[in-house]
């Protein structure tokens, strides 16, 4: 990506995943000087499969066809012609259930199960930033306001200053703690209570365990306490796994939280599951437990020149497949405010308008997200385990996600920021 840079000031990005490779390929495209640091030697995504929704392949398009171009090229859809718009089909997993019976379906229009393997849809970002655009080894530490902008200070001795920075540094964000105060409840993620068994099964054998129909396209199998989810990834070639439980206790006591696994582990967890989900157990390969935090909801994204994007500013659970996309629509709203202004003097009034329009829509997901997991696992208020009010429940769900106007918010946060900054 070549393009000139026409606005006078300059933006850094901390943190190199989805979200700060999305909003350094928006601000690229619209003439912003920016850079971006990771931490990491190398850009790397931890886990196997991540969804994206009608909403979030909408936010591609918008802040540059050509990550919609990349996705495309390495995405996966249900097998199924006739499963084609179909998000999941939830079906009951416990012993003694039939698992033929379908609660429901759920349709996401164009996207159906739309999904990536995440390193591979990395890789097709990585290639949108050019090389003089991305540091690494560049973990934010301290990050110090002066009078025209910040000063970055990393682990390893080193400084950046720019005009501005926006974290996107993920769940155990540095610069939330920063801009939120190390020790307020609201700088760190909490436990949700749930936890979650990752792995993968190459597709011919889950085919041999489970039939066409139900290893080539997603799949939700609930019951007591947990659920399982099944999709395909990497062009049909494998099936990713995700096995939920609750914690009855409520706590995660272990300071990392993704930690390796045994098979009995899992079977002990879900005993008393049906044939078709311990089935499905006793293939996944390369297997982990990941313990699922979220964050409570910050007062703001922003303090002067410092914003948060993403899981770093509003991590959520995983069980609306919407995190990630999330994470686009920040990118898509501030790389195009950003792009409004001419003075670094009026960043302050666009991290407001992106603040006021994205945080109430974000932090509702981490809230929704969250009580969606208690569906799945028969936890649901008012619900429990009645299929006939799963059904109606879920029916209608997820259509404030995935029917999302991004132009209207964007529009939106426009005319807030006209009324603060000189945008002639």
């Amino acid at each position: 990506m070549t393009t000139d840079i026409t606005k006078p000031f300059s933006i850094a990005v901390a943190g190199g995943g989805i979200g700060g490779l999305a909003i350094t390929i928006g601000l690229l495209r619209r003439g912003v000087d920016v850079q971006l640091y990771e931490a990491a030697h190398a850009f790397a995504e931890i886990g196997a499969g991540v969804a994206f929704g009608p909403n979030s392949l909408a936010a591609m398009s918008k802040i540059d066809p050509a990550i919609r171009e990349g996705y495309d090229k390495r995405a996966t859809y249900n097998a199924w012609p006739d499963k084609r718009s179909t998000w999941f089909d939830f079906r009951t997993g416990m012993e003694g259930s039939n698992t033929e019976d379908v609660i429901c379906t759920i349709h996401a229009g164009e996207s159906g199960n739309s999904t990536v393997h995440r390193a591979h849809f990395l890789d097709e970002l990585v290639n949108l930033v050019p090389d003089k655009v991305a540091h690494f080894g560049k973990r934010v530490e301290e990050i110090e306001e002066t009078e025209d902008g910040v000063i970055l200070k990393f682990h390893n001795g080193t400084t950046a200053s720019a005009s501005a920075v926006i974290g996107c540094d993920g769940i155990k964000s540095r610069t939330r703690q920063i801009l939120l105060g190390y020790h307020t409840p609201e700088a760190h993620a909490s436990f949700t209570g749930k936890y979650a068994y990752r792995g993968l099964i190459p597709m011919e054998k889950a085919v041999g365990l489970l039939g066409d129909e139900l290893a080539r396209n997603g799949q939700m199998y609930l019951g007591y306490h947990g659920h399982v989810l099944t999709f395909p990834i990497e062009k049909g070639d494998t099936m990713n796994v995700v096995a939920f439980r609750t914690k009855n206790d409520g706590t995660w006591e272990d300071e990392e939280w993704v930690l390796p696994t045994e098979k009995e582990d899992m079977f002990h967890d879900f005993d008393g599951w049906g044939k078709h989900v311990r089935g499905i157990l006793s293939l996944m390969e390369k297997s982990d437990v990941w313990a699922l935090f979220d964050h409570p909801p910050a007062p703001t994204y922003y303090r002067r020149r410092i914003c948060l994007l993403g899981d770093s500013a509003h991590a959520s659970t995983p069980h609306q497949g919407a995190g990630a996309g999330m994470a686009l629509e920040d990118a898509f709203i501030l790389s195009n405010l950003l792009s409004q202004i001419h003075r670094a003097t009026d960043i302050e009034s666009v991290f407001e308008a992106y603040d006021a329009v994205r945080r109430p829509r974000s932090q509702r997901l981490v809230v929704t997200s969250k009580e969606a997991g208690e569906v799945y696992d028969f936890e649901g208020k008012g619900i429990g385990d009645d299929l006939e009010k799963i059904k109606k429940h879920l029916d209608t769900r997820y259509d404030w996600i995935w029917e999302e106007n991004l132009d209207q918010d964007l529009k939106d946060a426009k005319q807030l920021l006209e009324k603060r900054a000189k945008l002639a």
